[in-house]
């Protein structure tokens, strides 16, 4: 009879490298005006200051967050972690 999954039973899966993104907001513009940034340029983006971002884990939407400064490195709390409307199979 095998009992509840552990943390040694999920041992197998803790080396396998994901790609999390955190995403601030976007932006669509034309080629010819990307061109044209340069140094200190600022592009506006879709979201407003103090709006959660996303943050997504192999290009998957998993939660939505807040930027936080740690260390004079910048980082980001999750607030809300997003269901998924897939079931397991």
């Amino acid at each position: 009879m095998s009992g509840p999954t552990g943390a040694r039973d999920l041992e197998a899966v803790y080396e396998i490298p994901v790609q999390v993104s955190a995403v601030l907001g976007k932006s669509s513009m034309q080629v010819s005006n990307l061109l044209k940034l340069g140094r200190g340029a600022v592009v506006e983006l879709d979201r407003k200051v103090g709006e959660a971002i996303d943050i997504y884990v192999n290009n998957r939407l998993v939660a939505r967050g807040e930027v936080v400064v740690v260390d004079d490195k910048l980082g980001v709390t999750m607030t809300e972690i997003i269901k998924s409307d897939k079931s397991p199979t």
